[in-house]
């Protein structure tokens, strides 16, 4: 129960004594460096951590983006682990103007076993980290600020001589002094300094400091005063790269790193969408873009968020809210009459505007920037997944299913899900999409042969069809072939449907590309059905994707015959 005096067990966070800080009039004016800790940090907060699959595809997706630092893993927290770091390494994946990095308690077994992994990268940080908050030492370790120090002192003395058994290796070193922004500050510049006098860094070579908001107990304005205040007394503060780590305990860690940034921060670790321990880490993405609308580049490509949404939430198993800031399905979508007018006038007074500036009510981006549209009004399905399920079929079989054919589909999986009460594969996912929008064998109509003629404008169809086995001559007119192909079937089968919506793309590249056909039509009765093609020939899988929807209704009927 909530105490109705809430102070009597809860203190407020204390203030930095900074009367002179310089961070609030700042402005952020370029990008810091970026670290990933998505498949470290991020990873280890998942019901079910990534498999070597995921995470090289969530690596891949990191270096599309534009990420160059990417922290790769605990190596020594087990064998799969290390051994996709190991893997990483040797098989050469690294592009040259990316280095990974790898996580690390302060002990000697843990760092050798760290080292080991990157045997043979180019490049690489190591990052060492302990904890020197009060609570710590107090209640965790039982030590002092001598004792708690000098762990920092051994590691990075161990960590300079295993760097020094790999000579053929560019290494570069990171230290956290876990739980800084709940510890006493110049105990924090303390353990830092002494780390430095270790691994003595250069102007040209300098150390990371990582800072982190391991737990997010105060508001962002007081953790922007702990990093000023750190980067005022650190010593050497030229070979000193003051990286950002904020969690979310708060709600605001996204704030703290940007009032960070403002307070001398020079790099910051998050993760996309802000998965992470709790709940979670700095959201890269939306600190990102914040940056972009701006006017600010980031130095990452978020040009296609959807895709990037869609990764993710098939590495980590995790869904991104459709409220989330940039990347939610809903965040350029407006339900109110008032926004909707507002924004459509927008759009026209930019279209009118003789500069590029964005200035439409509701949007502070281009949705089109992002890889997105605006949508007036849109029906949203309550299904869930089913952006997880097209990715699926895109990233298996080359298929980009229209929007509306997304929410149709998903329902159908939804349904699979239920029955089978287990997770569902790629393989799974297929059969059941071959079977809804009949294109596996054993179908009630199926295209023989045809060929059409005639101007365009007048197109005729004349075509075989097989129905159950009995192959059946029909011909048809119309303005193209589409149009002729539902003439013809009205006309000789009977079979009454119109088309509303249509869409192609190439599955594909060069000698092997095919082509895939959608179709979404209604039938007399007012029902929708949606039909798919898939042929080396896009005029042959229009007409396959029509007969894919006559297939669809005939068992429509045929079902609701029996249940009558």
């Amino acid at each position: 129960m909530m105490l109705s005096d809430p102070s009597r067990k809860y203190r407020p966070f204390p203030q930095v004594d900074l009367p002179d800080r310089q961070w609030p009039s700042r402005t952020i004016t370029h990008a810091p460096r970026w670290l990933s800790t998505d498949m470290r940090d991020g990873n280890q907060a998942l019901i079910d951590p990534m498999d070597t699959e995921k995470k090289t595809r969530f690596f891949e997706m990191l270096c599309r983006i534009g990420l160059k630092e990417i922290e790769v893993g605990f190596p020594a927290a087990g064998a799969t682990e290390f051994d996709f770091i190991s893997g990483l390494v040797q098989s050469g994946r690294i592009p040259d103007d990316v280095i990974v990095q790898v996580l690390t308690q302060a002990r000697r077994d843990l760092i050798e076993r760290s080292f080991e992994s990157l045997r043979g990268a180019p490049r690489a940080i190591v990052h060492v980290y302990n904890a020197v908050s009060p609570a710590w030492r107090r209640i965790v370790f039982g030590m002092d600020r001598p004792q708690i120090k000098q762990i920092a002192i051994d590691a990075a003395k161990i960590i300079r001589d295993e760097a020094a058994k790999q000579p053929n290796t560019d290494w570069h070193f990171e230290y956290s002094p876990e739980t800084f922004s709940t510890a006493e500050l110049d105990f924090s510049v303390e353990c830092c300094e002494a780390v430095m006098d270790i691994l003595q860094p250069t102007p040209e070579k300098p150390i990371i400091f990582n800072l982190p908001a391991t737990v997010e107990a105060a508001t962002p304005n007081i953790y922007a005063d702990q990093i000023e205040w750190f980067g005022r007394h650190i010593r050497n503060r030229d070979s000193v790269v003051i990286s950002l780590h904020t969690h979310n305990d708060r709600g605001t860690g996204v704030a703290a790193s940007e009032l960070g940034l403002m307070a001398g921060g020079d790099r910051v670790e998050g993760c996309l969408f802000g998965n992470g321990e709790r709940t979670g880490n700095v959201d890269l993405v939306t600190l990102g873009l914040n940056l972009y609308t701006q006017g600010v580049a980031p130095g990452l490509d978020f040009s296609n968020l959807e895709e990037i949404v869609q990764t993710v939430t098939y590495c980590n198993q995790l869904p991104v809210h459709p409220r989330h800031p940039y990347a939610g399905e809903l965040v350029f979508t407006a339900f109110s009459g008032s926004h909707q007018d507002a924004i459509k006038k927008g759009f026209a007074a930019q279209e009118s505007r003789n500069d590029e500036l964005w200035d439409v009510p509701y949007l502070p981006i281009d949705p089109a920037d992002i890889g997105c549209s605006y949508e007036a009004v849109i029906r949203v399905n309550s299904q869930s997944g089913k952006g997880g399920v097209a990715w699926v079929l895109q990233q298996d079989k080359g298929l980009k299913l229209p929007k509306r054919m997304q929410a149709d589909f998903s329902k159908v999986v939804q349904e699979l899900a239920d029955a089978s009460s287990r997770e569902l594969h790629a393989s799974d996912i297929w059969d059941a999409f071959e079977g809804h929008y009949c294109l596996s064998d054993g179908q009630s109509y199926k295209l023989v042969d045809y060929f059409e003629s005639g101007p365009a404008g007048n197109r005729v169809f004349t075509g075989k069809i097989s129905h159950n086995g009995e192959e059946r001559s029909i011909s048809g007119r119309g303005n193209g072939l589409i149009s002729s192909v539902l003439h013809a079937l009205r006309e000789e089968l009977g079979i009454g449907i119109d088309v509303i919506d249509y869409s192609e793309h190439a599955i594909g590249i060069g000698g092997d590309v095919r082509a895939a056909a959608y179709v979404e039509c209604k039938t007399d009765d007012g029902r929708t059905i949606f039909g798919v093609g898939l042929d080396e020939d896009i005029a042959t899988a229009s007409v396959q994707a029509v007969l894919s929807v006559a297939n669809g209704l005939e068992r429509r009927n045929t079902t609701a015959a029996k249940a009558a």
